[in-house]
């Protein structure tokens, strides 16, 4: 991966960013709407938001709330396998980013999948810099704002699916990786992550079919390798 960047990748690190995060962030409204359907305040909503930004997570804790302790083992289950996930992508992101002091904090509470997924997608090291920090505050900025229209509207949202929310992210992520998709291998490997996930969302908890996919697709892509070797 190079250090150098020409003005037409900065265009291109900017779309997807920005489109990645405003597809991303729009869901917070069905975050801020169900915290309070589940018997949070605005404030307690938007602490979630702010102080955790784990959309997956919040979803999960809200869940609790909401059903009572029983809940618990599913949504602790969930949570744990997103903190892991997080955790994978911090090691992908400490050697590609390499910040220091408050900023390492910053890119801490930023690493999420959509800044992960910009930054990892590009070829030189400027604009993975600049895809992490855009999509990462992008999604951040839309995230909180949207959880507190969400929370303040409450119920009169309605089902975010109606709207097409629910697959809006999904769309982001898909034609961001359509382009990498330039030989067998790749399409290979995202074959096999698409269809570990597809197998176990229906049985397991959520988190754990994204990790199980990403494993999988790692194992797939280092087997051509030890063939050659």
């Amino acid at each position: 991966m190079t250090a150098t960047a020409d003005p037409g990748a900065r265009r291109d690190v900017v779309r997807q960013s920005l489109s990645v995060g405003v597809a991303t962030g729009a869901y917070g409204i069905s975050f801020g709407a169900l915290a309070v359907a589940a018997g949070l305040d605005t404030w307690q909503a938007m602490a979630l938001s702010l102080l955790m930004f784990t959309g997956g997570s919040q979803f999960a804790f809200v869940g609790i709330i909401a059903n009572g302790l029983h809940a618990a083992p599913a949504a602790i289950a969930a949570s744990s396998m997103l903190g892991i996930r997080n955790g994978l992508y911090a090691l992908e992101l400490t050697h590609l980013l390499g910040v220091r002091g408050t900023r390492r904090v910053a890119a801490a509470h930023l690493t999420i999948d959509e800044s992960t997924a910009v930054a990892v997608a590009q070829d030189d090291l400027r604009t993975s810099r600049l895809g992490f920090w855009l999509t990462g505050l992008t999604v951040f900025a839309l995230w909180n704002l949207s959880t507190f229209a969400g929370a303040l509207v409450g119920g009169h949202v309605g089902d975010p699916r109606t709207y097409g929310l629910d697959a809006a992210a999904c769309a982001a992520f898909t034609a961001l990786l359509w382009p990498r998709l330039r030989d067998r291998d790749a399409v290979a490997v995202a074959v096999v992550g698409a269809v570990v996930a597809v197998l176990l969302s229906p049985t397991v908890p959520p988190g754990i079919p994204v990790v199980a996919a990403a494993a999988a697709s790692l194992l797939a892509w280092r087997a051509p390798s030890r063939e050659a070797a």
